[in-house]
C-alpha cells in the first residue's frame, strides 16, 4: 500500500526485484514467468476493480442505512455479520492495492489504500504494509517473516522452549485457542497501526493518524448516535470479534504448516521460496469470494501485483510448470487446511505438554 510494495508487486525483474530477492531471468522461474506474460495475466483490471468497489462501497451504505432506520434496539445486532463480511471485502480491497493490482499508477494504489484501511477500517494501510512486504520476500522464515516471529503465537519448537509463563501455557494450548483468538484481531489491528505511527515519516503520520482518527470518530458517533452506550459497547465487540474471525480464517490456511526454510542453509530461489512454503485451497467461487481469492496463494506468492481475477487462470500454468520440474505443489480442500494448520501448532507446543 506504499512505495515499498514496488519491492515485490513487479515480478517481471529490475532493481526493486533484486533487492526483494526476486528471480534472474536465467532462473527455473524464468519460463514460467514468460508463459504468465504472454497469456496478458500481470495486465491490470482496473475496470473490474472499480465494479468491485463501488458494489462493496454500495452495500457498506445499504447496511449502514439500515442501522439508522432499524433505531435503538437490539435487533441492530443483526447487522453485525454483513458488515463483517463487508469490512473483509474492504480489507482485500486495501490489500490488492498495496500490492499494484488495481492499478499501476502508485499514487492511485496508495489512496485506495489509505481511503479502504485507514478510514473505512480504522487500520494503518502503512503498518500493513510494511510487515506484508517482509513477508512476501521470505515467507515462513523465521528471521525474516514478521508473520512467523514470537508473538502470541509461534511457529517452531525452538521458539516454543524459550516460553515461560502464561506464555507458555498460551503455547501448550494454542491450536485449540487459535480461532478464539483470532476474536481479538480485529481490535488488535486498530492497536497496532497507531503504535507504528511513530515510525512512519512526519507527513505519512499526519495522514494515516488523520484517517484513523476520523475513522474512529466517525464510528462512534454513529453507534452513540443511534444506540444506547451498552448497545454500542456490545455491537462495537461483535463487529470486531467477527470482522477478526473472518480475516483470520482467510489468511491462516496460506503457510501454517508448510516448509520453513533453514535460517542457516541454502537460500531458496523465488519458485521454491514461494511454493513450498505456501498452500492452495480448492473450491468454487464461493471459496473465491470467502478467502478473497488469497486461496490461490501459490500464485498470488509467485505473481504479488497479478490482478485477483487473473490468479486461478494462472494456476494450470504454474501447476504444469511445477510439475515439469518435480517441484511439490501444495493444494486442499478449506476443511483440510485448518486443520493442517491446527496440527502443526499443535506439534508446536508438543514439548510443553
Amino acid at each position: 500500500m506504499s512505495q515499498a510494495t514496488a519491492a515485490v508487486a513487479d515480478p517481471a525483474g529490475g532493481s526493486s526485484s533484486e533487492r526483494a530477492g526476486l528471480p534472474a531471468a536465467g532462473s527455473d522461474f524464468a519460463p514460467l514467468l514468460r508463459a504468465v506474460k504472454g497469456q496478458g495475466l500481470l495486465e491490470h483490471r482496473t475496470g473490474r476493480y472499480a465494479i468491485s468497489i463501488a458494489a462493496n462501497l454500495a452495500a457498506l451504505g445499504g447496511v449502514i442505512a439500515a442501522f439508522v432506520v432499524l433505531g435503538d434496539t437490539w435487533w441492530s445486532l443483526f447487522l453485525a455479520p454483513p458488515l463483517a463480511v463487508l469490512w473483509t471485502r474492504t480489507a482485500f480491497v486495501a490489500h490488492d492495492a498495496g500490492h499494484s493490482q488495481i492499478s499501476g499508477d502508485r499514487r492511485a494504489s496508495k489512496l485506495i489504500g489509505l481511503v479502504h484501511a485507514n478510514l473505512l477500517l480504522g487500520m494503518n494501510e502503512a503498518w500493513w504494509n510494511d510487515k506484508h512486504v517482509r513477508h512476501h520476500a521470505n515467507p515462513n522464515h523465521v528471521d525474516k517473516d514478521p508473520d512467523v516471529g514470537v508473538g502470541a503465537l509461534v511457529w517452531t519448537q525452538k521458539q516454543a522452549a524459550q516460553r515461560e509463563g502464561f506464555a507458555r501455557w498460551l503455547t501448550r494450548n494454542q491450536a485449540r485457542l487459535f480461532f478464539p483468538m483470532l476474536l481479538l484481531e480485529g481490535i488488535a489491528l486498530k492497536v497496532y497501526g497507531f503504535q507504528f505511527l511513530r515510525r512512519q515519516p512526519a507527513g505519512e503520520r499526519a495522514v494515516s493518524a488523520l484517517l484513523m482518527t476520523a475513522h474512529l470518530a466517525l464510528y462512534t458517533t454513529l453507534l452513540l448516535t443511534v444506540l444506547s452506550p451498552a448497545k454500542a459497547v456490545v455491537l462495537a465487540l461483535l463487529l470486531h470479534a467477527l470482522f477478526g474471525l473472518h480475516l483470520g480464517m482467510a489468511f491462516a490456511p496460506n503457510h501454517k504448516g508448510m516448509e520453513m526454510p533453514d535460517p542457516d542453509g541454502e537460500r531458496w530461489g523465488h519458485l521454491r521460496r514461494q511454493v513450498l512454503t505456501s498452500r492452495n485451497v480448492r473450491g468454487a467461487m464461493l471459496t473465491d469470494w470467502f478467502l478473497g481469492g488469497l486461496n490461490y496463494q501459490i500464485e498470488h506468492h509467485l505473481f504479488p501485483s497479478m490482478p485477483r481475477a487473473h490468479l486461478r487462470l494462472a494456476q494450470p500454468l504454474v501447476k504444469a510448470h511445477c510439475r515439469s520440474i518435480g517441484m511439490p505443489y501444495a493444494e486442499t480442500g478449506l476443511v483440510e487446511s485448518y486443520r493442517q494448520a491446527l496440527a502443526h501448532m499443535h506439534e508446536v507446543g508438543e514439548p510443553l505438554r
